[in-house]
């Protein structure tokens, strides 16, 4: 753990004590040795669960992809910030990449965390860099509503949580992962005991987001930067999943009967998100509410407490996680080219991008599943266990899949076919370092296929 830690903390004084030329090329290299060396915990050699350096920061299968997930992508928000960002004055540019950094850290604390205590505190840590990323450095002036919002549905989530950690604290003498699993059942059958099960999940549930309480994450989506919009689509979201898979293990008895609403919610909102799809205007928001439905169809897996349904949720969230990413980094592209998110201004583009069209056109396949994609597993393997649950959830997921399809071709088509507009054909060419960005989200994807147990968690 401390392999990655150490380094990453490291970049605090590469950022600061670098010259304003070499700013940006080391910082660079240095998170891409760091995403490197973080491969290294994907050489699984442990027999038993975690892999622990001390008692306060452990690995195991769950946590792992996550970890790799976090360090892979800051590499990537760093190039995908460099036209954005460059215009400004020098002490800006080290303050924003100090707060992509710090995000970092604070993730990888948070998915290394074995005390459910120091999980929480690292959860709401990460909202700090983000809120100043999305209030900072946003395009547009609804940024701070955006802000607001993001502050306090995430708090309002979890202070309910902290005071339900205290109490299983009280109750059972321990927050540590490593000995929760081993400690006798909870035995839950009281009102009290429903509140404290609703107060484990809500922060996790508002995190992911559940459809309901999903409406901080267009707004975030649409207002904050591109770095921003990428660490919150493929891993501030995921910490929502990985946070109630923890605590799904210690919730059980009530389980059965309340996570009914939950459930629904969840499989009804890929439904209600996906259609809100079919008809946005606005790019980035499109690519936002489709994250809404992918991670209904993750919430669903979860709440069911399969081995399957864990599984096809932890491969969803990673493959989601990039693909996700790689459309928020193509959509900034155009913006910065068209100086506008509406995608009816910005048809054609395949005329005179056609490399970029082909980025997009796979970064669509995947987010709509296409075979033998990682996301498609990952969907295949949630949306059989939960038909193995209860045969209806076919209607809700089936058609789900099917508006999938739809939105994610409807995109494609809006923003890269048709007539190429007279205002389009002066655009600047797209450069080496998007085309490096996409290849570097786009080609692990494809790896995946090849090698999906590094993904799959404890479950098989």
């Amino acid at each position: 753990m401390l392999k990655v830690l150490i380094p990453t903390i490291m970049l605090f004084p590469t950022i600061w004590l670098s010259s304003a030329k070499w700013l940006w090329p080391l910082t660079t290299m240095h998170s891409l040795l760091i995403a490197l060396t973080s491969m290294l915990w994907l050489c699984w050699t442990s027999e038993t669960g975690w892999s622990a350096s001390n008692y306060y920061m452990a690995t195991d299968p769950l946590s792992t992809p996550l970890l790799v997930l976090t360090c892979w992508l800051l590499p990537l928000m760093i190039l995908a910030s460099q036209n954005h960002i460059n215009p400004e004055p020098i002490n800006r540019q080290r303050l924003y990449i100090t707060l992509l950094v710090s995000l970092q850290t604070f993730l990888i604390m948070a998915f290394g965390a074995t005390e459910i205590i120091m999980f929480y505190v690292m959860f709401e840590a990460t909202l700090i860099p983000t809120l100043i990323i999305i209030t900072r450095w946003g395009n547009q002036t609804e940024r701070l509503n955006a802000g607001t919002y993001f502050l306090f549905y995430t708090l309002a989530g979890s202070l309910p949580l902290l005071v339900a950690l205290l109490l299983l604290q009280h109750s059972t003498g321990t927050l540590s992962m490593l000995i929760l699993q081993y400690s006798q059942p909870l035995a839950l059958h009281s009102w009290g005991h429903m509140f404290w099960w609703a107060g484990c999940l809500l922060a996790f549930l508002v995190k992911m987001p559940l459809y309901g309480v999903h409406l901080w994450l267009p707004k975030a989506h649409v207002e904050a930067p591109v770095a921003g919009s990428m660490v919150l689509a493929a891993v501030l979201l995921k910490l929502g999943g990985y946070g109630m898979m923890r605590m799904m293990v210690m919730l059980d008895p009530l389980s059965k009967e309340l996570a009914y609403p939950f459930i629904i919610l969840a499989l009804w909102g890929i439904i209600m998100t996906g259609s809100i799809c079919l008809r946005q205007t606005d790019l980035k928001s499109l690519i936002a509410y489709s994250s809404v439905s992918h991670m209904g169809l993750v919430a669903g897996g979860i709440l069911i407490q399969t081995p399957w349904g864990f599984t096809g949720a932890i491969i969803l969230m990673i493959a989601h996680g990039l693909v996700s990413s790689a459309l928020f980094c193509l959509a900034n592209t155009t913006y910065e080219r068209t100086h506008s998110r509406t995608m009816i201004l910005a048809r054609g583009l395949q005329m005179i991008f056609p490399l970029t069209a082909t980025w997009w056109f796979i970064a669509n396949l995947a987010n709509l599943a296409l075979p033998p994609l990682p996301n498609l597993m990952g969907e295949l393997t949630i949306i059989s266990s939960l038909f193995n649950w209860s045969p209806w959830t076919i209607i809700l997921t089936g058609t789900g899949t099917l508006i999938t399809a739809g939105y994610s071709l409807y995109l494609f088509l809006m923003s890269q076919r048709g007539p190429t507009p007279p205002h389009i054909t002066g655009l600047p060419p797209f450069h080496t370092r998007e085309h490096l960005l996409l290849a570097l989200h786009l080609i692990p994807v494809i790896l995946l296929i090849t090698k999906p147990e590094l993904m799959w968690g404890w479950c098989f």
